[in-house]
């Protein structure tokens, strides 16, 4: 366990952060599911909505350092080419 009261405080802060992160990562991944889910039921109207919605959601992912932007854009280039295909 911390003994000094700056290590107290970082595990403060650390618990503070992961609660947050931990949020932001679950919001990532739902639109990702939606947008997945979208695609797999063959609508590409609801995909391109739900891929709408996503897409400036999983950028700001990259924003607060919760994936890396090259992940992002992966992520995001291969939906909108799956999104193409259907319609």
């Amino acid at each position: 366990m911390a003994n000094s009261p700056q290590a107290r405080k970082r595990v403060r802060q650390t618990a503070r952060r992961t609660a947050v992160n931990r949020s932001r990562v679950t919001q990532y991944r739902t639109y990702v599911k939606k947008v997945e889910t979208a695609i797999a039921s063959g609508d590409a109207d609801a995909a391109r909505e739900a891929f709408k919605i996503a897409q400036p959601i999983l950028m700001s992912g990259v924003n607060k350092g919760i994936v890396h932007k090259n992940t992002v854009a992966r992520k995001i280039s291969r939906m909108h080419r799956r999104i193409r295909a259907i319609g």
